[in-house]
């Protein structure tokens, strides 16, 4: 893969994922996901962190595919708690969340603990204010897992349904948990639904569903 990483400078980084948000960045959440970008060539010869793609594929299928959820998350109260990512990978969609809004004092949580000193190679490369945390989120859940959350998000994993629940009783007023997901809605324990959702750009089924606890 990472022969087909290619080098692109600032501009014409910022050029391209510029034209896949769903809303403008600003100049420090361009050059934290252009230290993310460089940081993710250099790691990938000896770390498996992506599937194969050219740049602009991993643009698309990546970071854009993060940034499809802002508009999901303009909503949320700006004194909610953190957003907590649930297997972080190698960072979509929560490094491009935090680096798009720092205001959610993320948190980046990988089990992998070769992925998880990615992440903090990444966050300090970037000088982003993120906590990336070497835990699994099983049940129960991990001690260094934050009180109150405002926002949950998770990309590549499947929670199971207890999981979930134990989350959404976490959550702040106004929070939601926000799930990457194809044509058909999550299973979900009683007490959470399915309420707006995002369809991802060049997919025809798969899509970001926000889930919220009942009203």
């Amino acid at each position: 893969m990472s022969s087909d990483l290619l080098e692109l400078g600032l501009g014409e980084f910022a050029r391209r994922l510029r034209a896949l948000a769903p809303e403008p960045l600003g100049a420090a959440a361009v050059a934290a996901l252009h230290a993310h970008y460089q940081e993710l060539r250099r790691w990938s010869p000896r770390l498996a962190l992506i599937g194969p793609g050219t740049a602009q594929e991993v643009l698309a299928r990546h970071y854009g595919e993060s940034l499809a959820a802002l508009p999901l998350l303009a909503s949320l109260p700006p004194d909610a708690g953190p957003l907590v990512d649930v297997g972080s990978g190698a960072g979509f969609p929560g490094f491009v969340l935090a680096a798009a809004r720092p205001d959610l004092a993320a948190v980046l949580i990988e089990s992998r603990e070769r992925k998880w000193a990615f992440l903090r190679a990444a966050a300090r490369r970037a000088a982003l204010p993120v906590r990336c945390l070497n835990a699994r989120v099983a049940l129960p859940l991990p001690r260094e897992l934050p009180e109150r959350i405002g926002c949950v998000t998770t990309r590549a994993l499947k929670l199971p349904a207890p999981v979930l629940a134990a989350l959404a009783e976490r959550l702040a007023a106004g929070g939601r948990i926000l799930l990457w997901v194809g044509a058909e809605d999550p299973e979900l324990p009683p007490g959470l639904e399915v309420g707006g959702s995002v369809r991802l750009a060049g997919s025809a089924n798969r899509r970001i569903v926000e889930v919220r606890p009942v009203r």
